[in-house]
């Protein structure tokens, strides 16, 4: 009997682990089925990742690009001010230089006009200073017209600019007047009695032209009234011959008895 009955039982329990399994493998085939579905989801999520992460460098690398971009936006836009502004000032030196060089011009025309009316004003200074001293007091008279010859010379010369040919003419016109408030002595020839001889000149001013031999024999002036040498009486030869020592810075100035003329009423 018990073996009947585990003969029975046995094909009784595979019945039964068969029933148990079919739903088992029910069961089984959603769950791969699941599976498959998740890794996907899983491959798709890694994906979406992956571009995400290459999308975040790309705008990344846009985003530095596009402040480099602005930071050269700024420096050129700096250097577009400072070039403005620079070439604002050369404008204005431009402009400036312009200005001066119509200025240059204006004096150029202008000069030419004045240059035709001062060159003969100068040749008539020259005649005049010529003409004074020739009837001025008779002193120094080679250097004083070798003066005058000097200018008329230099006035056919082209390469003396005009205004250095005026300024020596000022010139000689100042040491004209520097003559009329000096005192001088220098020796030099003079006709005596028809006979050249070297005298001392004593010169004060252009009130008195005086002579005095070496030898202190003969004594003389210049008389501005008859214009010739005069000689002058022996009371005058102590105070010539002391004129002549402190014209020459020999002797301490001092009052001097001279035969000066007694100026006129002007007329």
């Amino acid at each position: 009997m018990p073996t009947e009955l585990c003969l029975r039982r046995t094909p009784c329990v595979s019945a039964t682990l068969s029933a148990i399994a079919l739903p088992l493998l029910f069961l089984t085939g959603p769950v791969i089925a699941s599976d498959a579905a998740l890794a996907a989801s899983l491959e798709t999520q890694t994906s979406s990742d992956r571009n995400s992460a290459r999308s975040q460098v790309r705008v990344t690398q846009l985003a530095d690009e596009t402040m480099n971009l602005l930071g050269d936006y700024r420096v050129t836009v700096q250097t577009l001010d400072r070039l403005t502004i620079y070439n604002d000032h050369l404008q204005k030196l431009v402009n400036d230089q312009e200005e001066e060089k119509t200025s240059i011009q204006e004096q150029l025309d202008n000069f030419a006009v004045v240059e035709q009316e001062i060159v003969p004003l100068m040749m008539d200074m020259i005649d005049s200073l010529g003409q004074f001293i020739e009837l001025d007091v008779p002193f120094l008279l080679d250097e004083r017209r070798g003066r005058v010859d000097r200018l008329r010379d230099i006035m056919d010369q082209s390469e003396v600019t005009v205004s250095e040919k005026y300024r020596q003419i000022m010139d000689a016109y100042q040491i004209e007047t520097t003559f009329g408030r000096d005192i001088e002595a220098y020796k030099g020839p003079l006709q005596i009695d028809g006979v050249e001889r070297q005298v001392d000149f004593f010169r004060v001013g252009r009130i008195l032209l005086a002579y005095q031999t070496p030898d202190r024999e003969q004594t003389g002036f210049w008389n501005k009234e008859n214009s010739r040498w005069e000689s002058l009486p022996d009371e005058y030869r102590n105070f010539v011959t002391q004129g002549l020592r402190i014209a020459r810075k020999q002797a301490a100035p001092d009052l001097l008895r001279l035969p000066v003329s007694a100026p006129e009423v002007a007329r």
